[in-house]
């Protein structure tokens, strides 16, 4: 099922599941969002397009991150005269998940989150000293298939917060080392896979992460 929305003067094609970015919101991270103009409503060869917005329909979304658009520069000067003005400008941008879509504008309920079973700790024997912690195994992508033990503590890398470092988690990315590995054709698929392309070179994630890795 999928929905053409409009807000901020722009038309969004979404689906359930589906991470857009949008012009900035008056809504905090984490709080839910309503989308009801709602310009056309399919679901498989079912199309409903409204005149001009699809009676009763809505979508539903989550507010995952405020945030800014990259910096516009802007000149200004007139001919034959010393007038010279330069600014720069950066949009605030809102990035929201779709998390459902209703005909009749009733909110469906939220799908639980499926619970990890914990991992069993193993004890040292008491009269020997206990080795270090091997290093979980990668793939040629540098990630993590299943995480074993506590991961570090990625907010500390100055640009990730608490919805950055959920994505790092879902594409397997654990660790400050994992970060510090990183080559430039993972960088830029890791980049599009949390839709923020260019945020890992910009803010110069694995160096700090090559700080941060010589303390974990």
């Amino acid at each position: 099922m999928f929905a053409v929305i409009k807000t901020g003067g722009k038309q969004y094609k979404v689906a359930e599941g589906d991470t857009i970015t949008v012009e900035k919101l008056d809504t905090e991270a984490g709080k839910d969002v309503t989308f009801e103009t709602v310009l056309m409503l399919g679901n498989g060869d079912d199309v409903t397009v409204g005149a001009p917005l699809v009676d009763g329909a809505s979508v539903f979304g989550e507010v995952e991150e405020q945030t800014r658009g990259d910096k516009v520069i802007i000149r200004k000067k007139r001919q034959r005269q010393t007038y010279r003005r330069t600014q720069g400008h950066r949009q605030h941008l809102t990035v929201v998940k779709i998390t459902g879509i209703s005909a009749d504008g009733k909110k469906p309920a939220k799908k639980a989150a499926p619970k990890k079973a914990a991992a069993p700790k193993a004890e040292a024997p008491a009269t020997e000293a206990a080795a270090p912690a091997a290093k979980p195994e990668v793939d040629s992508r540098g990630r993590i298939a299943n995480l074993e033990g506590k991961p570090d503590n990625l907010k500390k890398i100055s640009g990730v917060g608490p919805v950055l470092e959920k994505k790092l988690h879902e594409a397997g990315i654990y660790f400050f080392w994992q970060v510090a590995a990183l080559k430039e054709e993972q960088i830029t698929e890791l980049e599009e896979e949390m839709s923020f392309p260019g945020r890992i070179t910009r803010d110069e994630w694995v160096k700090q992460a090559e700080e941060f890795a010589k303390d974990a």
